[in-house]
């Protein structure tokens, strides 16, 4: 059964509920000078935390759903993009998709900071199925109702050095009241390699996933944003087989798989006018923030050889015995 949303008496006292248990988290600032609080070994960000907590505990998943998680600045907006156009395929034309009016963000909302902020407990029951819905949060962290269902899960990661350097520019275009502007990387990559940082640390995050996805493979698919821009038609094909929803060799013959690149395409994306003026509330930045460079190997722009070296040094410790690698150069 779904969870359904309460009277304000109900909605009010669960709100309390959380803040008390929100007040005795450890705390530490995030890049852009709000908080982070610690939360079963993940660092969440001050608007997500509540949403965080509620979604953890009420959420219900479907058979059906399908959830799309990553590290922020990880392709979350290109993968959000793909999957819709996928599955929505035989109702939405390339030329007559929602992502040509509306942005992938608000196509595919998050659980944290979006879906349970804004209520504590949403009635999720009258989205279509199947169900697509994108988290931030690590594996184990992840309801029980999502591991113990049906649902599929398909987790995003980018190499560590440009997820770091990307999600950095993501926080300078936050501005916050007595909070001096970031100038400079090296104000919070101390804290980074400590693994505090949004939604972090980063190397518990992949692994948790990685891990999920080699002891189920049917329920958990690990995709590398390299990968994915290195052959786009044969990550589009394996997205498309792991939702139980292969291309016909029909489609493939009509170039539907190449249209569906194209329109989610960075370029396409980014010079569509939604996503150059609007603005995302939820997150409160404009959509264009999303959109910067997608390049691999753009991390040597702001990154120090010494820095690289030593962050990747970390992960890498961290990772060993994994098998997980990454290419951080294209």
């Amino acid at each position: 059964m779904e969870t359904t949303t309460i009277s304000s008496n109900g909605e009010r006292e669960l709100k309390d509920e959380i803040q008390g248990l929100v007040a005795s988290f450890p705390s530490e600032k995030n890049w852009d000078g709000a908080p982070l609080y610690f939360y079963k070994g993940v660092w969440y960000p001050v608007f997500a935390i509540r949403g965080a907590l509620s979604f953890q505990q009420h959420f219900i998943a479907q058979d059906t759903d399908i959830i799309l998680a990553s590290m922020p600045k990880s392709g979350t907006t290109w993968l959000k993009a793909l999957t819709f156009s996928v599955v929505n395929r035989n109702i939405y034309s390339p030329k007559e998709s929602p992502l040509l009016t509306t942005p992938p963000h608000e196509l595919v909302r998050f659980f944290e900071m979006d879906l349970y902020s804004k209520n504590q407990l949403p009635d999720l029951k009258q989205l279509p199925s199947p169900r697509i819905f994108s988290s931030h949060s690590h594996y184990r962290t992840l309801p029980q109702s999502i591991r113990d269902s049906g649902c599929k899960i398909v987790y995003i990661c980018r190499n560590p050095l440009d997820q770091l350097v990307s999600y950095f520019h993501f926080a300078r275009k936050f501005k916050r009241e007595n909070v001096k502007p970031l100038s400079s990387i090296d104000e919070g990559f101390d804290n980074v390699c400590l693994g505090i940082q949004s939604y972090g640390p980063f190397w518990d995050s992949v692994l948790g996933y990685w891990k999920a996805s080699l002891e189920r493979p049917d329920k958990v698919l690990f995709l590398k944003y390299e990968d994915l821009k290195e052959d786009i038609t044969f990550s589009l094909k394996k997205l498309a087989e792991f939702l139980v929803l292969p291309f016909s060799e029909k489609e493939e013959k009509e170039g539907v798989i190449e249209e569906i690149s194209k329109l989610c395409s960075f370029d396409n994306l980014k010079d569509l006018e939604v996503n150059r003026t609007g603005f995302f509330e939820s997150a409160g930045a404009p959509n264009s923030t999303f959109f910067r460079k997608a390049k691999v190997g753009d991390w040597c722009n702001d990154l120090s050889p010494s820095m690289a070296e030593c962050f990747l040094k970390i992960v890498e410790e961290k990772l060993a015995g994994s098998g997980l690698s990454f290419k951080v150069s294209e």
